[in-house]
């Protein structure tokens, strides 16, 4: 296959987004011949060079931290946007446990021999070329690279202009470590641009680029989903719950709450709603997780039966029970049952992560069923719903679809199945 080479003029957007996706394309047909010892490798060194360029990676990651200040970005934001030393090595950490994990490419999902003779089997292969666009936090560059190496897919990344220092000097150790690798560095690529008509070029491309996975707020994600003439894996917002039963421990229903909401607010698996059990709240643990949350510094929007017994609650509007704050701000309502607090998150809820405090084990039965969720949680924070902590070493982000993958997605998520088929000569 002949590919192009993107332009240095960038004003030339559909030239520079042809040239990415037939370099993806192309990098991607021979990644199928790159065995699964050789990715790994790829992604230690990978992990090598951001340990290696720590300096560099905080240096490029300070640029668009003052940015970032200048264009007044909330501290949630800027807390998503910043790397220091832990978080760099957090990242090279999780790259180094996707390269530990089985390789998903070539895995035989099922086999049988047919009455005829035929040998078939369902076996796992690379989707192809991937799209990732998404926003503020530079750790999806090297998170994205390492699972589509690690799934044999290319990947074009087109992260936000809040963090595009950052973005290209990860881009540059995850390059690095291919070409040590002897792997065509074309395999990923993040677009030089931030010209957002470089977005709908890209979204144009069916035929070479075979899925979109865009990571950031709601608007940014259904600008694609509309755009998009390619499949799209969608995750909307991160409106999740926590549903305090009228029987539990109250020690843990206020430590889950607390930690839920305000552990690190600007990500999609902080707890937005609370809500509580009228008989939990009689006995005084709506007062007492209201204090918590308030001593944290966090501003509650409830009903009218939480701005009655919380003097510093502001009254609740329809648009609160749908809001994903990413803020030091949460709803709280008191419930009458349990099947009125299902009811407000399958109306309200963005069907990521809802978790459930009980000491009912048939309370928490009914709540892992009927809750139309990604994550369904009982007696543990929402803030436990996390690729890395599920042991997928990273995520290419929390699918909210019902439709080929839903929750955190790991290396395995990456993939499709071909049928294959070994015969000795049967026709039909």
């Amino acid at each position: 296959m002949t590919t192009s080479t993107p332009p240095t003029e960038t004003s030339d957007i559909p030239a520079l987004c042809r040239a990415l996706a037939d370099q993806a394309q192309s990098a991607s047909q021979s990644l199928c011949t790159v065995p699964g010892r050789v990715r790994d490798g790829a992604l230690r060194k990978i992990a090598d060079q951001l340990l290696a360029s720590a300096d560099a990676l905080k240096q490029a990651n300070a640029l668009d931290l003052a940015a970032g200040k200048d264009n007044g970005l909330s501290g949630a934001m800027l807390d998503r946007l910043k790397l220091d030393d832990k978080r760099i090595g957090s990242m090279a950490d999780a790259v180094r446990q996707v390269a530990d994990q089985p390789d998903p490419v070539g895995r035989v999902l099922e086999g049988r021999v047919l009455p005829n003779g035929i040998q078939l089997q369902k076996v796992r292969v690379p989707i192809g070329v991937v799209l990732i666009i998404f926003e503020s936090r530079p750790n999806v560059t090297s998170d994205a690279a390492a699972l589509c190496l690690k799934s044999g897919n290319a990947v074009i990344l087109r992260g936000g202009k809040e963090a595009v220092h950052s973005n290209r000097a990860i881009a540059t150790c995850v390059q690095a470590g291919l070409k040590e690798a002897g792997i065509d560095e074309h395999t990923v690529q993040l677009v030089p641009t931030i010209d957002r008509a470089a977005v709908g070029e890209l979204l144009h491309m069916q035929g070479l680029i075979d899925v979109c996975i865009p990571r950031g707020g709601e608007s940014l994600i259904r600008t694609v989903v509309e755009q998009s003439h390619i499949p799209v894996i969608k995750h909307y917002t991160g409106n999740c719950h926590v549903y305090v039963d009228a029987k539990c421990d109250d020690r843990m229903a206020v430590d889950i709450c607390v930690n839920a909401k305000t552990q690190r607010t600007g990500v999609c698996n902080a707890a937005e709603t609370v809500l509580i059990h009228k008989d939990a709240a009689d006995r005084g643990l709506l007062k007492k997780i209201g204090q918590a949350l308030v001593e944290k510094g966090t501003e509650i929007r409830g009903c009218d039966r939480t701005c009655k017994e919380l003097p510093d609650a502001k009254p609740a509007t329809e648009d609160d029970w749908h809001e994903e704050y990413l803020d030091m701000i949460v709803a709280v309502r008191v419930v009458d049952s349990l099947d009125q607090a299902v009811g407000h998150i399958n109306r309200y809820g963005s069907k990521h992560t809802d978790a459930i405090v009980t000491s009912r084990l048939d309370a928490a039965d009914a709540f892992v069923k009927r809750v139309d969720t990604a994550n369904a949680f009982v007696n543990c924070s929402t803030r436990f719903s996390d690729g890395g902590v599920y042991g997928l070493g990273a995520e290419i982000g929390i699918s909210t679809d019902k439709l080929h993958a839903r929750g955190p997605m790991g290396a395995d998520d990456l993939t499709t199945y071909k049928w294959v088929a070994y015969g000795s000569g049967q026709t039909r």
